[in-house]
């Protein structure tokens, strides 16, 4: 795993660590796992939810679509 270079912030006394500064490119990468990480939680809590079949989930859809037109006039 690459060394992520960072720089810290103090506060006005020089006593105290505040924030960190990290480069763009390590953002971007802490970024991209974090949200492939979030992305398979979501998907593994998912995996327990009922499944249909593909006549039951036409069905959900067109009641779906029912329920959400509701008489509206875009």
């Amino acid at each position: 795993m690459d060394t992520i270079k960072k720089k810290y912030i103090f506060d006005e006394k020089n006593q105290n660590k505040v924030a960190v500064q990290i480069d763009i490119a390590a953002y971007k990468k802490i970024e991209q796992i974090l949200e492939d990480y979030a992305l398979g939680q979501l998907m593994e809590d998912n995996d327990s939810m009922q499944k249909m079949s593909v006549s039951e989930a036409r069905v959900a859809y067109s009641q779906l679509k029912k329920s959400n037109s509701g008489g509206s006039t875009d």
